[in-house]
């Protein structure tokens, strides 16, 4: 019986994956493939809009709790269905009441917490347009998207979010109405909407269509102010329900687990609100917590132990280097080190066999590499699973590529990291690693109702039901980017596999052509610099000049660990830790990681340790942790020309 089981268990997630069939395109002269296509596994909605879905989960599923609300105390309280939606009426009669207009924007500045969402579909479902704002944005750059919007009310989530944005609105001739979740918002909006009829909030519901706008997204302004991105409900529609009709079955099929996950990223990025829309459409529970800050995160995803998470890079570097640190201070950092290796050429091996690469059978790993594998499941990968809360199986990672010995490490600890790509313009993600068919290093296939084209200068176009419409009042940023038949171009560059299996190579804009006339994409270098401790942040120069550098900032993490481990005072100037060899010495050692995946040419040559962060705060930083490339060239211009005049 358990054979026929297993059989029958191996037949349906055959059934499953080959659902997410590739169509193929190959450029007749090369062979090589020019463009990968997918089928949409959900219909594009004809009717209705994303507003319905806290109706329709109320009327098919009342009881069932879809949502947990974290409590002062660290207690989690259920929220069911029915209790989501009659919060979203209540909040939607008091926006109404409150002066939003049909078609009206509302902009929200505040951290991932459970009322972003409410407030999300409130807007919806009163016919409105939601203007999502970054808690950490400057009084200039509220002014810019408030302004252009054209938002009359602005919810902030603090105090000093308030200050900001009457700071930043002050001059505008009709500044908008805050409201201020800390000082009572939610309260205050159900107050002022008590007395409307529910049949108003259904009569606007009900006018919404699949076209209409639901959102306008700003860019991150990398390279300039950024720009609105016009969303529709059809937009968000095809993300979510193709994404969640892609994983879902399979993960419930492998893990066969009740999927749960804490959402903490930012719901200004695309991708948090992406995901909490699938979440909702698949009925799986959400938390909600507002840092993505390591030693914060940690504690809380003990708490609630989600079954998969969806992040960025910066938080798996982070949880790796803080895992090495531990070890470190135990002593064992040589055993951790060695857990790494042992970890990458187990998953390696076992990715091998599971995949049969080229159609020919595969050894996997062999009986030591087992036996030292199941050793470091014991001393250091179960460790690892614990700080993500013991029951996660699965993980998302997007905003930049994650460096490939990092993915097959946690691989090799039990958590399989599947890469996607997308931008704001796509909706989040127009690529993903499909399950039961991963490829570190790469960001997957095109996502069901996508396609993606590889242009002649390399150069990454998307087409699908993802794709937005226009850049809000910008129609010739728009033509800059949207052709006539539909295609976007990202500005990134990259490749297709024979597969069609995406790799981004780089950023069209940020290619750096050194003064020999050498073509150097520097994403690669800094993906891989900054998965290594102590590195913090980093950004690779060298345009038109004679070699490849590196301007390199600590982890303050990194550092506080590395001075207690050498007996040396908290309070250390940094001008003598940057200076130290033995730290330089250790940079060194993340340059040489860098340098392994790229040719003599395009290597790190020299760097300098520079002291200080690049953040949000002092401009050089985006709030998606993008780097502004023209801002740290600014900040830093006399340590670039050090590096050389030596």
């Amino acid at each position: 019986m358990g054979v026929r089981k297993d059989l029958k268990q191996a037949k349906r997630r055959t059934d499953l994956a080959a659902r997410h069939r590739i169509d193929l395109v190959r450029d007749e002269r090369t062979g090589t493939v020019r463009e990968a296509s997918a089928a949409p596994m959900v219909a594009a909605p004809t009717t209705g809009s994303t507003a319905d879905l806290p109706y329709t989960n109320a009327a098919e599923t009342p009881d069932e709790v879809i949502l947990r609300r974290r409590a002062e105390d660290g207690t989690w309280h259920p929220i069911t269905a029915a209790a989501f939606a009659a919060e979203v009426t209540a909040t939607a009669k008091g926006l109404i009441a409150a002066g939003l207009e049909q078609g009206g924007r509302v902009a929200v500045m505040s951290r991932t917490r459970y009322e972003w969402t409410v407030l999300d579909f409130a807007i919806w479902a009163a016919g409105g347009q939601t203007v999502p704002v970054y808690a950490t944005s400057s009084a200039a750059q509220v002014d810019w998207i408030v302004r252009d919007s054209g938002a009359r009310l602005v919810v902030t989530e603090t105090p000093d979010n308030t200050a900001t944005v009457t700071t930043g609105t002050a001059a505008h001739p009709q500044p908008p109405r805050i409201l201020t979740l800390d000082e009572g918002a939610m309260a205050q909006l159900a107050a002022l909407g008590r007395d409307l009829p529910d049949e108003e909030v259904t009569k606007r519901r009900t006018a919404l269509t699949p076209d209409t706008t639901a959102t306008i997204c700003y860019t991150s302004g990398t390279t300039g102010r950024p720009k609105g991105c016009v969303l529709t409900h059809a937009n968000l529609h095809n993300e979510a329900a193709n994404v969640v009709e892609l994983l879902h079955p399979i993960f419930k099929e492998v893990t066969g687990q009740t999927a749960s996950t804490l959402l903490f990223l930012p719901l200004a990025h695309i991708m948090g609100r992406a995901l909490q829309i699938g979440c909702l459409m698949a009925r799986i529970e959400i938390g909600h917590f507002p840092s993505i800050r390591p030693d914060e995160l940690r504690p809380v995803l003990r708490e609630f132990r989600p079954t998969f998470l969806v992040g960025v890079p910066y938080l798996f570097e982070r949880i790796h280097a803080t895992g090495r640190a531990t070890a470190e201070k135990m002593g064992r950092a040589a055993s951790f080190d060695r857990a790494h290796r042992i970890g990458v050429r187990f998953a390696e091996a076992y990715l091998e066999k599971f995949l049969a690469a080229g159609g020919k059978a595969a050894k996997g790993p062999g009986p030591s590499l087992y036996a030292a594998w199941a050793l470091y499941d014991l001393l250091v990968y179960r460790r690892i699973r614990k700080e993500l809360g013991g029951r996660m199986r699965y993980a998302i990672s997007g905003g930049s590529p994650l460096d490939r010995d990092l993915s097959l490490f946690f691989y090799a600890a039990g958590i399989i990291v599947y890469e996607g790509y997308g931008l704001t313009e796509t909706t989040s993600a127009a690529t993903l690693v499909p399950p039961l068919a991963p490829r570190p290093g790469t960001v997957g296939l095109p996502v069901p109702g996508t396609a993606v084209r590889i242009a002649d200068d390399g150069e990454v176009l998307v087409k699908g039901g993802v794709v937005f419409g226009a850049y809000w009042n910008n129609p010739a940023a728009t033509e800059a980017v949207l052709s006539s038949d539909d295609w976007f171009a990202t500005g990134d560059l990259g490749a297709l596999d024979d597969d069609g299996y995406l790799t981004i190579t780089g950023r069209k804009k940020d290619i750096i052509v050194t003064s020999g006339g050498k073509n150097v994409a520097p994403s690669v270098l800094e993906d891989r610099l900054r998965s290594r401790a102590p590195v913090g942040q980093c950004m690779v120069v060298g345009d038109n000049r004679p070699f490849v550098a590196a301007l390199i900032t600590l982890a303050p993490d990194s550092v506080a660990h590395w001075l207690a481990v050498r007996g040396m005072p908290a309070d250390t100037p940094m001008s003598e830790v940057i200076g130290d060899p033995r730290m330089r010495a250790d940079v060194q050692r993340a340059v040489d990681h860098a340098n392994a995946a790229v040719s003599r040419a395009e290597s790190i040559r020299a760097f300098t340790l520079v002291e200080g962060e690049f953040t949000e705060d002092n401009g050089q930083l985006t709030p998606s942790l993008k780097v502004k490339r023209h801002a740290v060239r600014e900040a830093y211009a006399a340590e670039i020309e050090a590096l050389y005049s030596k």
